[in-house]
């Protein structure tokens, strides 16, 4: 399983990093916002998960869902919201624009694995 992890704060890359090693998930890229992820993206070619923060600056991560859900060739990657945006309203956005999963910060390694879990992905 090869994720890649976009959020503008470093330190909650490394924190998404470290938990989802510990559930056996190889992060292979990492990105500040969402224009640089289209562009690790365009290195790595598709992956099988990526986690993204909503709220970051040159492209946010709900943009950046529906750029990437406009392209066939991500159809199979698993995109999971991980944010602050907590209203319903925002969720329901998401997850009707292509996001497979929604995980409102701060969260647990528990929370992270549930959610994986009901894409399918056993830790």
């Amino acid at each position: 399983m090869k994720a890649l992890v976009v959020d503008d704060s470093k330190a909650i890359r490394s924190i998404l990093r470290k938990t989802l090693k510990e559930v056996g998930v190889e992060v292979i890229a990492e990105a500040a916002h969402g224009v640089e992820a289209l562009s690790r993206l365009r290195e790595t070619g598709p992956l099988d998960l990526t986690l993204v923060d909503w709220n970051m600056p040159e492209m946010n991560g709900f943009d950046f869902l529906c750029t990437v859900r406009r392209d066939r060739a991500y159809d199979a990657m698993r995109v999971v919201m991980v944010t602050t945006e907590t209203e319903t309203a925002q969720m329901g956005r998401a997850l009707e624009a292509g996001a497979n999963e929604y995980i409102m910060k701060p969260f647990t390694t528990d929370v992270l694995r549930e959610k994986l879990a009901l894409l399918g992905i056993e830790c």
